[in-house]
C-alpha cells in the first residue's frame, strides 16, 4: 500500500537477564493526505514508537520484531547508509523542542541548505532559491535565512525546523508534541500550516500529541496508546462521539472547562505502569473503573466494537459486571475565608522597564516596556487568571509583585502593607505572605537535596520558631496535604515524576503559610490526568486555607475551569478585565478574540490568522498591526481604559 503501514512493533531493552518492551506489539496505518493522532499519557511509548520507525532508538534500545513499510520500502530491513537516505528525506521527524533540533552555530539558510544537498542534490543558486520558497511556504520572511535559531521566537524556531524537515520532500512527516509550549495563537498557526502542507504535498502526518484538543482539530483517525499497546483506534469523529476504552472514557472526563467551574474534576487513579512491570491481565485493569475477574486473569484482543472502530478490552466481547456509577463530581467547598477590609492584593500603575544599552560606553538609548502601567485587585479566596502571549509580560509582572525585579513605577500593596517600602529584613519577611511555583519544577528544586530538606529549608528561614521535632512533622504534613506519601521526604527530586514535582513546589511554597500563590503555567506541560489532580489540589486548598491564587497561563480551558477573574495582557498593558465567566462567553477586545478562536478545539479555521507581535512598539494601540477591525485613530493613539458592560477594556471600538 501506499503510505505507511507499521505491523506489530516490538521495543526491548535489556534489563539485567530480562527483555522489557516498553513498546509491544504496535500496528498502524497512515495513507497520504492522512493524518493519524497518536494519544496517551507520557511513559506510554508514543514517543518511541516514532524514534523506532526513524531508526533513533537510544543506546540498549532494540526493535526485536515488527515490519515497517513506507510505500512498499521495509524500513527495518535497510543498511543503515539506506536508511540515512531515507530518514530526512522520505521520512522526517519534527521534534517538541525546536531548539535542541537546530544547530545554533549554523543559520538556518544553511541547515535546510544542507538537507538540500544530501536528499535532493540542490546546491548554490538553485539550494538558495528553493531554501527561500521553502520558509515562505511556512511563513517566514526570506531574510530569516540568514538568522540563527537563538534569534528567532518560539514558533519561528519551529517553523524553520519544519521548512528543514520539508526540504527532503518526505512522504510521512512525524510531528512529536509540535506546539506543547507555545502559546495557542502560534499553535493555531503552527497546525494550521501542517494540515495546510500535508494536504498540499500528498503527505502522511504521524501527530504524537496528549492534547484531545488538537487531535480533534487535526486528526483524520485516532489511535489511544497505554503501557506500549494501542487500546483504541478510530475515525475521528467516530471516537470522540462514542469513546469505548475506559482508558479513552477517563482521558476524556478529565479535561477541564469553563463548563465544570464548581465541579471537582475527574482523575485516573495510579499512574501508567513503569518499565519492567510484569503484567497479568489488561495492563489498564488497575487503574479501571470498569475492571473484573477476567480483567486481571487473560489479555484482551482487539475487537472490533463498530464500523472502523477497535478497543483492546473484555467488555467488548463479555457482558461483564455492570458498570459503577459515577458519583456526580463534587462542589468545590466554600471558600474558608475570614471577612478583611480592602482586597489582599492592589497592583496600581506598575511599570517595569529594560533599558537599551549601546555604544562602547553602554549608554542608555531607550528603554523596553516589559510591563506598562498594569492595575490589577485580588481578594482572598479568589483566583485571577493573566493570560496572554509569551513576552507580553505576564512572568515580569509576577515577579515585579514579588520584587524579585525592582519596578520602575507604581505601587503594590499586600493586605494594606506597601512592599515598595520594604527593604532588608521586613521584605524578606514579607515574603512569606507571598510565594511563587514556577512552570518547571524540576528546575526550581535543588537537585542535591531531599524533598524533606527543600520543604523544611523555607521552614528554617521564614519560621525560625519552629524547633526541629516541628518542622519534620510540618514537613509530613505538607506532603499529605499534596498527596505525597511520608517516604517522599527521603527522596531526590528525580526519582519524581512530573506531576509529583509540581506537588513538591506546591508544598515547598505552603511551607510558610502564605495568603497569595502565584502560580506560573503550573500545568502546561503535564498530561491531562495529572492536569486534573493538581488542579482539583489548587481548588481543595484554596477551600481549605483562603488562598488567593494570581494564575499565569495559556490554556483557556484551564483558566475557564479555575479562575473567577481573568486579566488579558498584551506587550505589557492590560487591554481587558473582567468575570472569567462573562469574559470568555462575551470578549470584547480583538485581542481576546483572537486568543479564545486560536484555542485548540474551535477549528483551525476559526483561529485568527494574525501575524506575531512586531517587536517594537510604536505610535497608537500596541495591537493595531494586528487587529482585522482597526481604525484610523487606532494607529495614531493609545487606547483609555473605560468601563463597558461588566468588565474594563483598553480599545478605540469601545
Amino acid at each position: 500500500m501506499k503510505g505507511l503501514e507499521l505491523r506489530d512493533l516490538r521495543v526491548e531493552i535489556a534489563a539485567g537477564g530480562r527483555r522489557l518492551a516498553p513498546v509491544d506489539g504496535v500496528s498502524l496505518e497512515i495513507a497520504p493526505r492522512e493524518c493519524l493522532a497518536l494519544l496517551g499519557e507520557s511513559g506510554c511509548g508514543k514517543s518511541l514508537t516514532a524514534l523506532a520507525l526513524m531508526r533513533l532508538l537510544p543506546d540498549g534500545l532494540t526493535v526485536a520484531a515488527g515490519e515497517a513499510r513506507l510505500d512498499g520500502t521495509d524500513l527495518f530491513a535497510l543498511p543503515e547508509r539506506q536508511m540515512q537516505a531515507v530518514r530526512g528525506g522520505r521520512l522526517a521527524m519534527v521534534f517538541q523542542e525546536p531548539m535542541l533540533s537546530l544547530n545554533p552555530v549554523l543559520t538556518v539558510g544553511a541547515q535546510i541548505a544542507e538537507t538540500l544537498a544530501v536528499h535532493r542534490q540542490l546546491k548554490g543558486k538553485a539550494a538558495q532559491a528553493e531554501g527561500v520558497r521553502l520558509l515562505e511556504a511556512v511563513g517566514l520572511a526570506p531574510g530569516h535565512a540568514g538568522s540563527y535559531p537563538f534569534q528567532l521566537s518560539g514558533g519561528q524556531r519551529q517553523r524553520a525546523l519544519i521548512a528543514t524537515m520539508l526540504a527532503g520532500e518526505p512522504q510521512l512527516l512525524i510531528a512529536d508534541e509540535p506546539t506543547t509550549a507555545l502559546d495557542v495563537t502560534v499553535q493555531a498557526q503552527i497546525l494550521r500550516l501542517l494540515k495546510e502542507l500535508q494536504r498540499g504535498r500528498d503527505m502522511g502526518l504521524l501527530l504524537i500529541t496528549h492534547d484531545l484538543d488538537v487531535a480533534r482539530d487535526m486528526a483524520d483517525r485516532v489511535a489511544i496508546m497505554y503501557a506500549g499497546q494501542i487500546v483504541e483506534w478510530a475515525a475521528r469523529d467516530a471516537l470522540y462521539a462514542e469513546p469505548f476504552h475506559p482508558y479513552t472514557r477517563k482521558l476524556f472526563s478529565v479535561l477541564p472547562s469553563a463548563r465544570r467551574r464548581g465541579e471537582r474534576l475527574d482523575h485516573i487513579k495510579g499512574v501508567v505502569p513503569p518499565l519492567g512491570t510484569a503484567f497479568t491481565g489488561c495492563r489498564f485493569h488497575e487503574r479501571c473503573p470498569r475492571a473484573w475477574a477476567l480483567c486481571r486473569e487473560a489479555e484482551p484482543r482487539l475487537h472490533r466494537v463498530g464500523d472502523g472502530h477497535y478497543a483492546r478490552c473484555h467488555l467488548a466481547v463479555e457482558a461483564g459486571p455492570e458498570a459503577e456509577t459515577a458519583a456526580l463530581p463534587s462542589r468545590a467547598e466554600p471558600r474558608n475565608v475570614t471577612a478583611e477590609s480592602g482586597p489582599l492584593l492592589e497592583v496600581q500603575d506598575l511599570a517595569v522597564h529594560f533599558p537599551i544599552r549601546r555604544g562602547i560606553f553602554r549608554r542608555t538609548v531607550g528603554w523596553v516596556k516589559a510591563v506598562d502601567g498594569v492595575t490589577l485587585r485580588l481578594d482572598a479566596g479568589e483566583t485571577l487568571a493573566l493570560v496572554g502571549e509569551s513576552g507580553c509580560g505576564k512572568t515580569t509582572l509576577a515577579r515585579a509583585i514579588l520584587r524579585l525585579v525592582e519596578p520602575r513605577a507604581g505601587r503594590v500593596r499586600l493586605a494594606g502593607q506597601a512592599l515598595d517600602s520594604l527593604r532588608g529584613e521586613a521584605l524578606r519577611r514579607m515574603r512569606a505572605e507571598m510565594q511563587i511555583v514556577f512552570q518547571d519544577p524540576f528546575a526550581s528544586l535543588n537537585p542535591r537535596m531531599r524533598v524533606g530538606e527543600i520543604l523544611a529549608e523555607g521552614l528554617q528561614a521564614l519560621r525560625p520558631e519552629l524547633g526541629g521535632g516541628e518542622r519534620h512533622e510540618t514537613v509530613l504534613r505538607l506532603l499529605e496535604q499534596v498527596g505525597l506519601d511520608a517516604s517522599a521526604a527521603q527522596r531526590y527530586p528525580h526519582a519524581f515524576s512530573g506531576g509529583q514535582r509540581q506537588r513538591i513546589a506546591i508544598a515547598r511554597a505552603l511551607a510558610v503559610e502564605p495568603r497569595l500563590l502565584i502560580c506560573d503555567e503550573p500545568t502546561s506541560a503535564l498530561d491531562v490526568s495529572v492536569q486534573a489532580q493538581i488542579l482539583n489540589l489548587l481548588k481543595q486548598l484554596q477551600a481549605e486555607r483562603g488562598l488567593a491564587y494570581l494564575f499565569i497561563s495559556h490554556n483557556l480551558p484551564v483558566v475557564g475551569y479555575l479562575a473567577h477573574k481573568v486579566a488579558v495582557m498584551y506587550r505589557g498593558r492590560i487591554v481587558e478585565a473582567g468575570g472569567a465567566e462573562a469574559l470568555i462567553a462575551r470578549p470584547l477586545h480583538p485581542y481576546t478574540r483572537l486568543l479564545l478562536a486560536s484555542a485548540p478545539g474551535h477549528g483551525l479555521e476559526s483561529a485568527a490568522r494574525a501575524p506575531e507581535a512586531p517587536a517594537a512598539a510604536g505610535r497608537g494601540c500596541p495591537f493595531a498591526a494586528r487587529c482585522p477591525e482597526a481604525l484610523p485613530r487606532c494607529r495614531e493613539s493609545d487606547p483609555e481604559i473605560v468601563e463597558r458592560q461588566d468588565r474594563r477594556v483598553a480599545c478605540h471600538l469601545y
